[in-house]
């Protein structure tokens, strides 16, 4: 076992999904470095931080059920994207756009109450 699957291991199971999910939010906001991966540095950033994510994700569902952390791993990467998005990139916001992002949080939240059971 590597180091990394033993930290994994040692782990909360939520916490491995929250930073599963904040990987996964790299991974996203590195494809726009990218450039279509012709960038080299980028491109292998982006590359390892999707491997991260899924195999953090992995280990989570290992004790939380697939559908709760699948949908709380892409909700905690849609939220953290989006809200990045406004900051790095200029995207537009708005009282509707704020909203739906707060809903995804509710949900996530939700998810997390309800969801804790094993695999």
């Amino acid at each position: 076992m590597t180091a990394a699957a033993a930290d994994a291991s040692s782990m909360s199971p939520w916490l491995v999904l929250l930073v599963a999910g904040l990987f996964e939010t790299v991974w996203a906001i590195g494809l726009t470095y990218t450039d279509g991966f012709t960038e080299p540095v980028p491109s292998v950033a982006t590359l390892a931080a999707m491997g991260v994510s899924v195999y953090l994700l992995s280990r989570a569902v290992e004790q939380i059920p697939v559908g709760t952390a699948y949908a709380v791993w892409t909700g905690i990467g849609a939220v953290s994207t989006a809200i990045l998005g406004v900051y790095l990139f200029d995207e537009p916001v708005s009282a509707v756009r704020a909203g739906c992002i707060g809903l995804v949080v509710v949900g996530i939240a939700g998810l997390q109450v309800t969801g804790s059971g094993h695999a």
